[in-house]
Parts: C-alpha cells; structure tokens; sequence
C-alpha cells in the first residue's frame, strides 16, 4: 500500500508542475510573438552571459555611448548558442536577429551577443511580481501533499 501511495503521490506532483510548465510556456509563447524559439534563445544567451554570476560577481552595466546600456558579463555568438541549444546556426542567426530588434539582446559588431539591461529589468520584474508567487504557491501545494500523506520531501 505504502509504494502505491508513493506513486499516486509522485504522479499528482508531476501534473503540477506539468500544468505550472505548460501554463508558462503558453504565456511565453504569447509573449514572444508566438515564437518559442525566441524567449528559449534569449533565456540561453542570459544565462550564459550571468553564468559568471557563479564565482559571486555583480552584474554591471557599461554605457556603449548609445541609448543602449550593455552588460559587462561573459559574451557569447550565434555559434555557441546554436551548439547549445542543439537548432541550426541559421536558425538561431535569424532570431538573434528579431531579438535584437525588439531590444532583448545587443550585438556587438564582433558578433558578441549580451542580453539587455531593458531585458534583465523587464524579466526580473515578471519574476518578482508573476513568476517567483506562482513557484512558491506550487512548492507549498507540493508541501503539505507530502504532509498530508506523511511523507518527507524527497532531496
């Protein structure tokens, strides 16, 4: 009895954050033009540009002399993210593209990619006021059904 309580614990856990993922990936989708592969690029180029965050450093902004405000984080280039994402170079190119229309990434005319300042202020606020309330309401939900069923929280 215990195993199949576990199951049925883990399946209603997994339909969670089934519905939390499909239900963010639908607001992406309406939010980038109905393009997935845009805020999946611009999220891959933050991350790589922040992934110097890891040994503690701040995120810093460098005037570039235009209205832009550009960071000073690791660069990348449509090569690299087309290797990580796994999508073709001229995929990825022609997005990069729209991104850089639409004022989410700067490109250096080195080809070095870096998300905006407008971009990091703008996400970080949906997180606060959007994203981070709705992960912390799932991960309470998660909690008292562990609780509820006398279980502890798997690590």
């Amino acid at each position: 009895m215990r195993g199949v309580d576990a199951r049925r614990l883990l399946r209603t856990v997994s339909l969670i954050l089934a519905q939390h993922q499909l239900h963010s990936l639908k607001r992406l989708y309406e939010e980038f033009e109905r393009d997935i592969l845009l805020p999946m690029l611009l999220a891959e180029i933050a991350l790589h540009n922040i992934g110097v965050l890891e040994n503690g450093s701040k995120i810093e902004f460098e005037e570039t002399g235009s209205d832009e405000t550009e960071c000073r984080l690791r660069p990348c280039n449509a090569y690299s993210i087309a290797a990580a994402t796994g999508l073709p170079r001229e995929t990825v190119r022609r997005k990069i593209g729209r991104l850089v229309e639409l004022g989410w990434i700067n490109k250096r005319h080195n080809g070095h990619l870096y998300v905006s300042s407008s971009a990091l202020a703008y996400f970080g606020d949906l997180l606060r006021s959007r994203d981070l309330p709705e992960l912390i309401d799932i991960t309470d939900r998660v909690r008292r059904l562990y609780a509820e069923a006398g279980k502890s929280l798997p690590r």
